[in-house]
């Protein structure tokens, strides 16, 4: 079931947020994030991939967030998906970051040039998707005369994952502004540098998958996992600031899900 259908049986998790320092014109602020897409384990599945995006640009997000690992090593695994990837609709903007898979670190490459190469058109394809990749560096994001930030870093894990992110870099042009919304793919970066060292206010990660099994029926949320990642699924609350771990779009490894199903995440900004 895990591979026939689990794997294609996309969700959509609806959450509504509520802030007290966000901006009035951002009350009703719909964000879309999806994570993980791992395209190149989707081949031959184009027409799943392809309702999946309908159902992405059906919820009409005001922002579309991509989390990162849009392939599993290579950026050929792209080819022939940008003009069905690059579908994906927002109204102010799509913005995404690196994840651990997209540095092709899991290859034994000729020669450091090549790994240079592959991560350079990684970087060009996600502007042929229509992408605002975010390197370390933020965004303003403006509504009504309102802004707030917007950060991305790079991949920032617990190790042996490497630490590419900066996170100071990463915030430098957004001090000013009274709301903060991180994109970090790995969830471990929130407790070890966001939480209590920073004023972020919503942080988005993926990574985990979720490990592509568990349980997940109403209040009961189990996956092994969790032995890894303790903040692995969902969302999560430490003072004023929250954290969402979006449970993947793709699959890696095992070609299926079984009870974690691939998430499309709605996140509704709201005002106190």
């Amino acid at each position: 079931y895990g591979m026939a259908k689990g794997r294609f049986n996309f969700r959509i998790e609806n959450k509504s947020l509520t802030f007290k320092n966000l901006p009035e014109s951002f009350d009703g602020f719909k964000i879309v994030q999806i994570s993980d897409i791992h395209i190149g384990s989707f081949l031959g599945h184009e027409g799943q991939v392809q309702k999946a995006i309908e159902l992405v640009n059906d919820q009409n997000p005001d922002l579309l967030l991509f989390t990162g690992d849009l392939v599993n090593n290579f950026t050929e695994e792209l080819n022939g998906w940008i003009p069905i990837l690059n579908k994906l609709k927002a109204k102010y903007g799509k913005y995404s970051i690196l994840g651990n898979h997209d540095y092709g670190d899991y290859f034994d490459w000729k020669n450091d040039a090549e790994k240079e190469k592959n991560l350079e058109d990684l970087i060009q394809a996600q502007k042929e998707l229509g992408f605002r990749l975010l390197l370390n560096e933020s965004e303003e994001i403006e509504l009504n005369n309102s802004k707030i930030a917007l950060i991305g870093v790079e991949n920032w894990g617990l190790p042996p994952f490497p630490q590419y992110g900066d996170l100071n870099q990463a915030m430098n042009q957004s001090e000013k502004l009274p709301f903060k919304i991180l994109m970090s793919h790995d969830p471990s970066h929130w407790d070890a540098e966001v939480i209590k060292n920073t004023d972020i206010d919503l942080t988005l990660s993926g990574h985990t998958h979720g490990m592509q099994f568990g349980i997940n029926i109403g209040n009961v949320k189990w996956s092994p996992v969790k032995y890894k990642y303790p903040r692995w699924a969902g969302i999560y609350q430490e003072g004023n600031q929250y954290l969402y771990v979006n449970r993947g779009f793709g699959y890696i490894g095992f070609p299926g899900r079984v009870g974690m199903p691939p998430e499309i995440t709605v996140i509704e900004l709201k005002k106190a």
